[in-house]
């Protein structure tokens, strides 16, 4: 999640009186004291006893333990509590899904993955979903209603603000399908939905990239596709389609027809079902990403030739976003990017002979840390990112005072 900068200014320029505001503060996990807080928001010791005490109550924050005293009773410290609350967060692929529930700073308590069909349809997929998590929360022990929120990532294009796929090229169905309305009839809670490859692009950059703030995370996969991350913030796009790499011409591919009717995609070139046709034309079967990584794995020379010609053809389109974006990272995931480091070497060998030294004097192109991590941790950050915010922490702080006060 993003914390704000800390110190007197930071809160200044957030408005520091309510609770909302000094939650803020302590969403890095640093104990401090009212005193502390006090000095730090420039506000009376009593507002920040009342302040701190209502986060208490809700469970956000907690007592952990004692600071050292100048005389008399020892102050109490008061941290974040990210076991408070718990998120559902989702990641869905053409042919599996990982399911998960995590504390409100990303750690997973209970995880599943399973096979799925992303062209089943919505309602099986989506039934799926939330029959898994019912039975993962089930297995830890906790209470649906801990469940503060929902992120689901799906392989294909989404308007975010809706959470409605849009026109997704392998997810017959799934068009304007209401996935947040649909899933909220089992929780009741908000439903964030974006393309999986920005969630893991969020998940990779804050596990492994922290300091930064200029990244692409690049899937391959049956489709590619970019999560761009601009001056630390997702780049989704005015309709939620930036970083649709697969869709991009490529040079090499005047004769080469994309099932997207087009020609010379990259996807048509580089994507899994691309290369294990280039395979068959050569009497290697390789239908799936598992058996591109057992080919590669055991020398297979024609494997690591059609997969480093991926990466060329991919690194093709990525020096033209070095050119227009100058990221300090590019990371490659997805399935294809995890045999070996062919396609990882066919990508730097494009890249780095295309661009502009100044662009790439500090670049690094690597392989993805997290495996199937980093859409989950993504897809939870992107729940935590909204229902922690200040606004969020204020208004729920509000309604429980409400309801305090109305209760007989």
């Amino acid at each position: 999640m993003a914390i704000p900068e800390q110190g007197s200014s930071a809160i200044a320029g957030i408005g520091g009186a309510r609770s909302g505001d000094l939650f803020q503060i302590l969403l890095d996990g640093t104990p401090r004291t009212r005193a502390e807080l006090a000095v730090m928001t420039g506000l009376a010791r009593s507002t920040i006893a009342a302040r701190v005490d209502a986060l208490m109550d809700s469970g956000l924050v907690n007592a952990v333990g004692e600071a050292a005293s100048s005389g008399g009773r020892p102050p109490s410290r008061f941290a974040f509590n990210p076991a408070a609350r718990v998120v559902l967060a989702v990641d869905l692929g053409a042919r599996h899904g990982v399911i998960a529930i995590t504390d409100l700073a990303g750690s997973i308590l209970a995880r599943v993955r399973a096979d799925i069909s992303i062209d089943s349809g919505p309602q099986v997929v989506l039934d799926l979903v939330t029959k898994t998590a019912h039975q993962l929360f089930d297995s830890i022990g906790r209470n649906e209603l801990d469940l503060v929120g929902i992120g689901i990532g799906l392989p294909g294009p989404v308007e975010h603000t809706s959470g409605r796929p849009a026109n997704p090229p392998i997810m017959p169905g799934w068009h304007d399908f209401d996935v947040p309305e649909y899933v909220r009839r089992s929780f009741d809670v908000p439903v964030l939905v974006d393309n999986d490859v920005n969630i893991m692009a969020l998940g990779e950059q804050r596990t492994h990239w922290p300091t930064h703030d200029n990244l692409l995370f690049i899937k391959a996969a049956t489709g590619i596709g970019a999560g761009i991350i601009s001056n630390g913030q997702l780049q989704r796009g005015a309709l939620g389609t930036a970083g649709d790499l697969g869709h991009v011409r490529v040079a090499r591919g005047t004769d080469v027809i994309c099932r997207c009717g087009n020609i010379g995609c990259l996807e048509a070139l580089a994507g899994a079902p691309a290369i294990a046709a280039t395979l068959a034309a050569q009497n290697i079967s390789a239908p799936t990403s598992e058996d591109l990584i057992v080919l590669a794995e055991h020398g297979s020379p024609e494997t690591i030739a059609a997969l480093r010609q991926a990466g060329r053809d991919l690194g093709e389109v990525l020096a033209t976003c070095v050119s227009l974006l100058n990221p300090s990272v590019i990371v490659l995931g997805g399935s294809t990017a995890t045999a070996g480091d062919h396609l990882l070497a066919g990508v730097r060998e494009v890249v780095y002979n295309r661009s502009l030294p100044l662009a790439t004097a500090h670049l690094s192109i690597a392989g993805a840390r997290s495996a199937d991590g980093a859409g989950i941790v993504g897809a939870s950050m992107m729940v935590t990112q909204e229902v922690l915010s200040a606004e969020a922490i204020e208004s729920m702080l509000v309604l429980r005072a409400s309801l305090a006060l109305s209760t007989p």
